[in-house]
């Protein structure tokens, strides 16, 4: 038999049929699962992900696990991975099987087969479980069984159950620790053996009992057993432990900076360097001067680059947190040193220039933290450093299109605008820099500075005007050919000069941009300029650009976006007119909107299709217009209140009735 069928149906379906096409792709994988063939019996299995992910109905998806489960049951050894394998894929859909019980009855006969092969992959398919059955007893014991099996295979698939229970059972973890204590501690458990149950102390976080036993045990693994392997994975466990826990933090970040300052092995220290770098993300508030210090301590004297490049990554995360305040509150208060002349500011300013890009792009990110967080006193050096480091990182990144210059380059960027947005008095100097950069810079460069031009101007609108003269030559002169790179810089540009323009676009500037798009510019691009339009206020020139392209798609649907899209810009752009105060000019421009608005909505209904029925976008558009009639009708009882105003025994009236609303008069009646 061949299950061509099945795939067909798990193929792109027809709207109107999914409930048909499940059924139907189900019935024929069965059919593939009762073949007398091995071959398509094992096909059938590995296309039950594909159903799932098509079909994520929980009916379907219940049916389809205890048929595999019956499989698993009845199969031989190879049928039953090809199910554990589906199982871990499908991971996301356990929780949709609604007969838990038959189901894991089904799986778990298998764990009192004699072969220790089969009892392993039960044993790794009741771990992939244990999301769903954390608290199952019968589980618990047959884990525990074959931790003291003698067959490897079984014991290893006892351990990554242990684990997966452990992590999901509080339990199962309290019972199972004492246990697997004894065995890393026991002299007859190889080495191999102990370096996979290490692991596991990891989950043993569920109270503080636990954890600090726990700890404890690692402490003294780390402690007794000085081999690499030993070292490196107890720990990083106790590293996790800690991370999980939350509990003696700062314990385990002196062992660890202990560990990189004195061990000599560059996979300890390489180690001890991601543990770090999990720290600073999950608890840069435990992080007092001394750790920073020390790692700073080492980053200045490591000869390797890549070990001082870890430890950068480690400190560039800490120098955006609480940790970098930290740091120099406590310098300040012990000594009488300037910020700009501790280890942490000299690291900095040193590695800005060092010839690897990443060090470098690292450095240029601590100096900019420093600089935004560091106290205001003796802060103008440091910034003119900063500053200078930035601009050298940028010079050099920007003409070089490697995929490594352009990570860097983005970084320089980010740390620029987030060092301008806390120091405006920076910008206009930064702003010249990028705008002349812009002209000898490669086309992939010129993009990402496009999109810090953005973020400034959109921080600092003062500055649109003085860059949009340099903005505009450059549109001129961006787009010679259609290459993707073309087309990326003329959307990166044409936001920065709508963001400068800030709402109002000059005839000379729209020019410009249209000269430009019927040149060089595709259909897309056009689209995704006017979208930017659109998203900066310009809506009459993204109304222009929309109608210009109804008529150069293919499809009708297509057609009545746009034309909707064309109608909402013409509705805001009715908006984007009116004045303060002018209470008339305002109800004929919501009137306008209005009825713009109804237009576009009927072409947004005639764009959808069945597969795409654009719920979203209508119902914003009906709350849109509910929006706009609501603050129409308060204007109409705003101008009705103003002519008509409550009489002088309002306030008596209202004390009368009781109803304080009648102080407002007879408009509260209206």
């Amino acid at each position: 038999m061949s299950l061509s069928t099945a795939r067909s149906f798990l193929s792109e379906a027809c709207y109107g049929e999914q409930e048909l096409d499940a059924n139907s792709a189900l019935m024929e994988l069965d059919k593939g699962l009762r073949s007398g063939k091995l071959g398509e019996q094992c096909e059938a299995v590995v296309l039950f992900p594909k159903l799932f992910q098509k079909y994520p109905f929980p009916i379907l998806i219940n049916s389809a696990f205890l048929k595999l489960a019956d499989i698993f049951r009845l199969g031989n050894n190879f049928l039953r991975l090809c199910v554990l394998k589906v199982t871990q894929q499908s991971e996301k859909h356990l929780e949709k099987i609604l007969n838990v019980d038959e189901f894991v009855k089904r799986v778990f006969s298998v764990i009192h087969s004699n072969d220790p092969v089969a009892r392993a992959i039960t044993l790794r398919m009741l771990g992939s479980l244990a999301s769903i059955i954390p608290e199952r007893k019968n589980a618990h014991h047959s884990i525990r069984q074959s931790l003291d099996s003698h067959d490897n295979v079984e014991v290893e698939a006892a351990i990554f159950a242990a684990a997966s229970f452990s992590a999901q059972s509080k339990d199962f973890a309290a019972g199972i620790c004492n246990k697997v204590s004894e065995m890393i501690q026991g002299l007859d458990t190889p080495v191999d053996l102990k370096l996979k149950l290490i692991p596991m102390l990891q989950h043993m976080h569920h109270d503080a009992s636990l954890a600090s036993s726990s700890r404890e045990l690692l402490q003294h693994l780390v402690n007794s057993y000085p081999s690499t392997p030993m070292v490196i994975v107890s720990l990083h466990t106790f590293t996790q432990l800690a991370a999980f826990s939350l509990i003696d933090i700062p314990k385990q970040l002196q062992l660890l900076l202990q560990y990189l300052r004195d061990d000599p092995r560059k996979a300890v220290k390489r180690l001890a360097i991601n543990d770090l770098k999990l720290l600073a993300k999950k608890a840069p508030h435990l992080w007092i001067r001394e750790n920073t210090q020390t790692l700073c301590e080492c980053a200045l004297t490591i000869p390797y680059n890549s070990l001082k490049l870890g430890m950068l990554a480690v400190l560039s995360t800490l120098s955006g947190t609480i940790a970098i305040k930290q740091y120099f509150s406590n310098a300040a208060a012990g000594s009488s040193i300037l910020p700009r002349l501790t280890d942490l500011v000299k690291l900095a300013q040193e590695c800005c220039y060092h010839s690897n890009l990443s060090v470098a792009a690292h450095g240029v990110v601590v100096l900019s933290n420093i600089a935004v967080s560091c106290p205001e006193k003796d802060i103008v050096q440091l910034e003119q450093d900063t500053v200078l480091g930035v601009e050298s990182l940028l010079m050099l990144c920007s003409q070089d299109s490697s995929p490594s210059a352009q990570t860097t380059l983005k970084s320089a960027l980010t740390s620029l605008v987030k060092l301008l947005k806390n120091r405006p008095h920076l910008s206009q100097s930064a702003v010249e820099f990028l705008l002349g950069q812009l002209h000898l810079s490669c086309h992939s460069s010129r993009v990402h500075m496009c999109h810090a031009l953005s973020a400034i101007a959109t921080h600092l609108p003062v500055l649109g005007d003085g860059m949009l003269g340099d903005l505009v030559d450059l549109y001129r002169v961006a787009g010679h050919t259609s290459t993707g790179e073309q087309q990326e810089l003329l959307v990166s540009l044409a936001t920065v000069i709508f963001v400068a323009s800030q709402s109002s676009l000059s005839l000379e500037v729209k020019t410009v941009i249209k000269q430009q798009l019927e040149n060089v510019a595709n259909g897309w691009t056009v689209y995704r300029i006017a979208r930017q339009a659109s998203r900066m206020g310009c809506h009459e020139f993204s109304s222009e650009l929309y109608q210009c392209l109804r008529t150069r798609v293919a499809s009708e649907h297509f057609y009545f976006w746009l034309n909707s899209l064309k109608e909402f810009s013409q509705a805001e752009q009715c908006l984007s007119l009116v004045e303060e105060g002018d209470y008339s000019g305002a109800m004929s421009a919501i009137a306008e909107a209005l009825r713009s608005y109804q237009k576009g909505i009927a072409s947004l209904t005639a764009a959808s299709t069945p597969l795409s029925p654009l719920t979203f976008q209508c119902e914003f558009i009906k709350l849109r217009i509910d929006t706009l009639q609501a603050l129409s009708q308060l204007i109409c009882t705003c101008n009705s209140l103003k002519t008509s105003p409550p009489p002088a025994i309002a306030t008596t009236i209202a004390l009368t009735s009781g109803d304080d609303v009648q102080r407002c008069g007879r408009i509260s009646v209206q």
